[in-house]
Order: structure tokens, then sequence, then C-alpha cells
């Protein structure tokens, strides 16, 4: 039986607390790992890279927990900057100050910087606003063209087309416009949750560590996962996204990578705006380190 750590909402944190936290979750996160009878990852051999940046468009506060792993080991494996752009804060009102507040230590235990669009995050971000509500939708798609020619990240992370609701599908578009609109190039890393994408074309594998931090983080979202304790299902999400992807990836029939945890994204270049190509096919076992070379086309 697999007890997680109990939530303690009321605990203050401190630099003791939090390494105790994290231990917590990390041998909870082992055990799972054990049960799927995958080996323990290595650490990866790091080396020196030219940093860039990553911003991460999150349709709430938790979803940069849930798609994350990518981030995190660029990170800590290539020395990226990562930041977290919360694009709502979710549609109880009443809830968005804390909401907030819970995005904030989330990011922390992430090492990931953190930035609103709109004091209460936007409004209305869904695929029929564009009709319904134009002069809404051109303001934020304005506002988000600002942020990525000033910031001109290397990579984007956002939601696929059909991710299931419509706050995730409404922020795809809301991206995408503001890519055109800014005109930069850039990596796009399409990711899923609510709905699974059909040609994700990297999978990420996350360390027992890594994996735990994530948990960690998403437990943050105290609201929220008291409501619906999805942060401990998250280990099995990413599980399952080693079935699918080891096959989906590499070929039907290919042997399946020995991964405990791993998340699949669909990464592809943009130019000056316009979609130009998909990235290749990549497996990402944790052991070997994330090359920044990988996201910038060959001279």
């Amino acid at each position: 039986m697999l007890s997680p750590p109990t939530l303690n909402p009321e605990r203050p944190l401190n630099p003791l607390s939090e390494a105790e936290d994290f231990a917590r979750w990390l041998e909870w996160v082992i055990r799972f790992a054990q049960l799927l009878g995958a080996p323990a990852a290595p650490a990866p051999v790091l080396q020196a890279q030219a940093p860039a940046h990553c911003l991460i468009f999150a349709p709430h506060p938790d979803d940069e927990c849930i798609v994350g792993a990518l981030p995190l080991r660029l990170r800590q494996e290539a020395g990226w900057q990562v930041t977290n752009v919360a694009v709502t804060l979710g549609s109880n009102k009443a809830r968005r100050a804390a909401r907030w507040q819970e995005l904030e230590e989330a990011c922390a235990v992430l090492g990931f910087a953190n930035i609103r669009l709109r004091e209460d995050g936007f409004e209305e971000v869904k695929t029929e606003t564009p009709l319904e509500r134009p002069a809404l939708w051109a303001e934020q798609v304005q506002t988000v063209s600002e942020l990525l020619s000033r910031e001109q990240p290397a990579l984007v992370l956002l939601p696929h087309a059909g991710d299931g609701i419509a706050t995730h599908m409404g922020v795809h578009q809301l991206i995408t416009e503001g890519v055109a609109a800014a005109g930069i190039s850039t990596v796009l890393a399409q990711t899923e949750f609510w709905s699974t994408q059909d040609a994700p074309n990297w999978l990420v594998e996350s360390s027992n560590a890594d994996t735990a931090r994530l948990v960690q983080a998403l437990a943050r979202h105290r609201g929220e996962v008291e409501r619906n304790p999805y942060h401990l299902r998250l280990p099995a999400f990413l599980a399952d996204s080693v079935r699918r992807g080891g096959e989906l990836i590499a070929g039907a029939g290919s042997a399946v990578p020995d991964y405990a945890f791993a998340t699949l994204y669909r990464l592809s270049r943009w130019h000056d705006g316009r979609f130009a190509c998909d990235l290749p096919a990549r497996l990402c076992p944790a052991g070997q380190g994330l090359q920044t070379e990988w996201f910038f086309p060959h001279p």
C-alpha cells in the first residue's frame, strides 16, 4: 500500500521542512517506481551550455507542475531560465488570490519565475471568444505578443489544440496567435493533460527525484488537490506516458524505454511567427543531459 505524505497547509515553510517534505515525497515516488519494475535513472552528465529562456503558458495554476518535466530538466541540466506565465487564475473569483499564492509557492519549489498577464488573470480564454468578444480577445493577444517580443523565448510551452478543456484549447489559440503577431522565431512544445495528442514527438524522462519535485510542487496547490487529489495520480499519468510514448515515438513494436516516468510533448520550430517544421523525434533519458543545441537550427 502506497501511503502518500500527509498535506499540512498550516505548517510554515522553512529550509528544513522543505527538505523533509521533499524527502517524504521522494520515498513515496521511489516505492511507486519499484512497483513498475523500472531501474533508477542515473544522474545526467552536465555540460557547460549557453542558457536560454523558456516560457510556460499555464491555462490554470497547477498546469506548470503537470507539464513541467522538460522545463525543470532544462533549468537543472542546461541552466535555462524558466518563467511560468499564469494566463488565468481560474473561474472562481473568490479563489484567485489564494490560487496566486499557491502558484507562487509551487514555482518556488521548482525554481521557476512566475508572472501573470493581468492582476486577476485573463478572462474568457476560449476558442469562441474571438467571435463573441473580439475586442477582449484582440487586447489579450496583443498582451501576449508584447511579452513574446520582449522576452524572445527559445522555447514556449502551451496546450495542444484539442486538450479537452475549453480554457486549455483557448490558450492554444491565444498563444499561437500571439506568436504570429510577435513574428518571433522559437520552438513551441505542445503539452497534454485532459486529452492526449495524436502525434507527440518527444518523450522526456523524469528521474525519481524530478518526479518527486513535480508532485511536491503540485501539492502546493492546496485548494485544488483537496478538492481532487490529482497530485497523487501524477506519477501514474507519467507512467502511462511511457506506455504510449515508447511506441508512438520509437515505432510500433519497438522495445519500450525502461523509464518509470516521462512526459510527452510535440515540439515544432516556428520562423517569423509561422510554423516551419516539427523537430526530429527524440527520446530524452534522464541519464543524458538535455542539450540547448537541440532547440536551435544548425547554421
